[in-house]
């Protein structure tokens, strides 16, 4: 079930993970699935933030559409990351999927307080991973209606 908004175009999707693997498996998941897409990926906070407010080297970033934000990594960790992106009334509106391997009731509480869309813990198993990030894609880009909004 494709939505037409789908059909015009592809889904931008910003993949902020420090883990070349996870990054690696992620990206075949989601290439392989039914709706196109572009990934981008960087592996920090900082960039992530630099990323999504087209500042060098990537003034000629897209909007992503979703924000897939590891917890967990270097620089600047992904709570920082999101609560920079909820405090800013352009980002704000970005749809920001916590996927990380943190557990921790506390990470989950205060990932909904920043205003996290959903928390997903990532699974070690590389089956359940799989299936975890088909799942992120079946939800968000075919049941979700995401905002066509572009600034």
């Amino acid at each position: 079930m494709e939505s037409a908004y789908h059909a015009i175009r592809p889904i931008d999707i910003l993949l902020v993970e420090d883990n070349p693997a996870d990054a690696r498996l992620t990206c075949e998941v989601l290439k392989d699935g039914k709706i196109a897409n572009h990934i981008h990926i960087v592996d920090d906070g900082i960039k992530a933030l630099a990323f999504l407010r087209r500042q060098a080297p990537y003034a000629d970033a897209p909007v992503p559409d979703i924000i897939l934000l590891d917890l967990n990594m270097p620089r600047m960790d992904g709570r920082a990351v999101l609560a920079e992106i909820k405090a800013d009334p352009v980002l704000k509106v970005l749809p920001v999927v916590i996927l990380t391997t943190s557990q921790a009731d506390e990470d989950i509480l205060r990932s909904y307080e920043l205003q996290a869309n959903c928390y997903i813990t990532k699974p070690v198993d590389l089956d359940q991973l799989i299936k975890v990030v088909s799942t992120i894609e079946e939800f968000w880009f075919t049941i979700v209606r995401l905002p066509t909004q572009r600034r």
